[in-house]
């Protein structure tokens, strides 16, 4: 059986950690492990995953009281605390996006270290996973049509077909499989132009093992440097699947394709964009590393940090994961609540795992390298990553702030006022000119530049742009910190306050929604909005913005009470219905609505919204896995995965604490 190990890599002379593996995922193969029960019930649970995923209740009439609301809350909190990992962050499978795995694949085998890092167990559950999100298997997926898709939201895409069809190769997987699965894949690349039509990025992926073609240009910024650096040398070596897919995945002969041609062929069903623009390439054969250095044979065993195991298989995560990023979230949530004295113990771990995560140093001469402060700041991840995300910055420190305010016997001592100090530094530090913030370095170019975006795959990924949710943070937690520490840079900030309201004004639309960068969509950043502009004073009788977004998140509300956003809207750009009620949706727009006043207004559509979040409840008290909410670059999707918990909490909890107020 598979074991979840946390914080462990003390003993491998290969790994390092500035903070004691704080926050390390990691799962083991145990043969030994467990009964012949228990690996039946596994197996059983596994079988049905499909089967039970969406089942739900249906809506109960009941009226909303506090008891209700109370008793719903106790039990999500119970069952949600029950999940915290012992150094006190919630661990989860922080995936969704169905290239990554395969890019992993290909780096492994490439270097000849894919049986050093990965056992027959890894690569069984790889296999099954890839198999289960294959468009002729998987439920969530729109058609029966064999190929896959670049995300587990949406149909098949030339690039999502390519890259896993060779990793299932590359692993061992045979064309004459029980189901032909494998055949029904090559079937779909060959019928919508073959791997000569593969976007960008398939292509490059493919052109380590000779097996297609791809250019890269100079990067601009982190997330292509990134993302493209490792393809800036060598091939794999040539071995009979190598030079068996090459046959399967076009359908003329290797030799006689026309490669300059195929350098803008991009089939429809992938591109997001005209590619054809300049394609500029580059020499980088001193940039490499022997893969049997020491320095290389380090990064090997954190290949484990990127992989998560559930029903459906072993997956990779998109990131390192989210621990600091959700941990901060969940504990807003949980203090919403009213319940922070019963839940001490739970709120202390993760206390200790946030201030134990931020990251203390700057990385040596950084402004050198076009990098950003890092000293004060929060990663997504945990201090080990380094790399410093400025709205998850502001949430670690809302969430420290707001844990002062609680008694240190409750939940452990508050952060040093210095750490505080660099916390603000850093983030003043990503203030952009315009007083908004972006999400991992501040605004350094223009749009322009999306120009010669490389992947022909996805949208705005050249320029770090200001984000409305990002300087919502940044205004909460300037906000937050200004209240017990009113003369720290206090015109600097009270001028970001300012103009960052502003900014997320005017990024308001006609219809009263804004558009979500960082989730799916509206809803999300609806909520984000509302809640910075009332943190800067702006109210539902002296704002007609806040008015505006109340009216457009009530035209939203389905008729079960409930709201559902199909992942469409953040390619589309408008609100697109889902047809049914996701919980997250709903907790978004329940928070937008009471942080813009609205139980004092007209509290019915709220208590409808509540009593469908407590009619999707299950027997365990937490909420359903429904379909994944988060977002990137308005075309890749992924799953947080305690989203489904932490905001049904953090909107039931505010509605019991206005519910409660109004009462008194």
């Amino acid at each position: 059986m598979w074991k979840l190990k946390i914080g462990e890599g003390a003993g491998n002379p290969l790994l390092r950690s500035p903070n004691g593996f704080l926050g390390r995922e990691t799962w083991e193969f145990d043969p030994d492990a467990g009964t012949p029960e228990e690996r039946a019930e596994v197996e059983r649970l596994r079988r049905d995953f499909t089967r039970n995923r969406f089942t739900r209740r249906e809506c109960d009439s009941s009226e909303i009281t506090e008891e209700v609301l109370l008793t719903a809350l106790k039990r999500v909190l119970d069952q949600h605390s029950s999940l915290q990992a012992h150094d006190g962050h919630w661990p989860g499978g922080f995936s969704g996006v169905l290239f990554i795995l395969p890019l992993m694949i290909f780096a492994l085998h490439v270097t000849h270290s894919l049986n050093d890092v990965l056992s027959s167990e890894h690569i069984r559950e790889i296999c099954r996973y890839i198999y289960n999100i294959q468009a002729s298997h998987n439920f969530l997926i729109f058609n029966e049509d064999g190929g896959w898709s670049t995300l587990t939201l949406g149909p098949s895409t030339m690039f999502g077909s390519c890259v896993n069809y060779a990793t299932l190769r590359l692993l061992g997987e045979e064309l004459d499989g029980d189901d032909k699965a494998l055949s029904k894949g090559r079937a779909w690349i060959l019928t919508h132009g073959t791997a000569t039509a593969a976007p960008q990025w398939a292509k490059i992926f493919l052109s380590v093992y000779m097996i297609g073609l791809g250019t890269i240009q100079s990067f601009l910024n982190y997330g292509c440097f990134l993302i493209f650096y490792p393809f800036i040398q060598f091939v794999g070596p040539i071995t009979p699947t190598i030079l068996a897919m090459r046959d399967e995945l076009y359908n003329v002969p290797y030799s006689k394709i026309n490669w300059n041609n195929a350098r803008s062929s991009c089939c429809k069903a992938t591109s997001s964009k005209d590619s054809r623009f300049l394609m500029a390439s580059r020499r980088w054969n001193e940039v490499k590393e022997n893969p049997n250095s020491y320095a290389f044979r380090q990064h090997l065993p954190r290949i484990h940090d990127f992989l998560w195991l559930a029903e459906d298989g072993m997956k990779s995560k998109v990131y390192g994961g989210c621990q600091c990023w959700e941990t901060a979230l969940i504990v807003q949530a949980y203090c919403s609540s009213g319940l922070t004295k019963e839940f001490a113990a739970t709120l202390r771990k993760a206390h200790d795992f946030i201030k134990n995560s931020q990251v203390t140093k700057n990385c040596p001469s950084y402004s050198s390298f076009y990098r950003e402060r890092s000293k004060g700041s929060w990663t997504l991840t945990n201090g080990e990553n380094g790399w410093p995300i400025a709205d998850t910055t502001a949430e670690c420190l809302k969430a420290i702030l707001l844990l002062s305010k609680i008694p240190s016997n409750q939940v452990g001592d508050s952060i040093k006022e210095e750490r505080l100090f660099d916390a603000v530094d850093c983030l003043l530090s990503f203030v952009n000119k315009d007083g908004t913030l972006s999400s991992a370095e501040s605004k350094r170019t223009t749009p322009w530049v999306e120009f010669i975006n490389p992947s022909e795959s996805f949208r705005n990924i050249i320029v770090d742009y200001p984000y409305v949710e990002c300087t919502s943070s940044l205004i909460q937690a300037l906000i937050l910190f200004n209240g017990i520490y009113p003369s720290y840079r206090h015109e600097e900030i009270e001028k970001i306050i300012k103009s960052g309201a502003l900014f997320i004004e005017k990024q308001q639309r006609k219809d009263g929604s804004w558009y979500g960068s960082w989730a799916i969509c509206f809803t999300y950043a609806t909520f984000f909005a509302i809640k910075g502009l009332v943190a800067a004073g702006r109210t539902y009788q002296n704002s007609s913005s806040i008015r505006k977004a109340c009216n457009f998140l009530l035209s939203k509300q389905l008729t079960t009470g409930g709201w559902g956003e199909n992942y469409i809207c953040c390619q589309v750009e408008k609100y697109v219905d889902s047809g049914r009620p996701h919980a997250v949706n709903t907790a978004w727009a329940m928070l937008g609505l009471i942080y813009a006043g609205h139980v004092e207004i007209d509290p019915i559509p709220l208590h409808r919204a509540a009593m469908e979040l407590i009619n999707m409840q299950l027997d365990t008290g937490e909420f359903p896995q429904q379909e994944i909410v988060g977002s990137f670059n308005s075309s890749l999707f992924f799953n947080y995965p305690n989203y489904r918990n932490l905001f049904p909490i953090w909107a039931l909890g505010e509605f019991r604490h206005r519910l409660l107020a109004k009462k008194g």
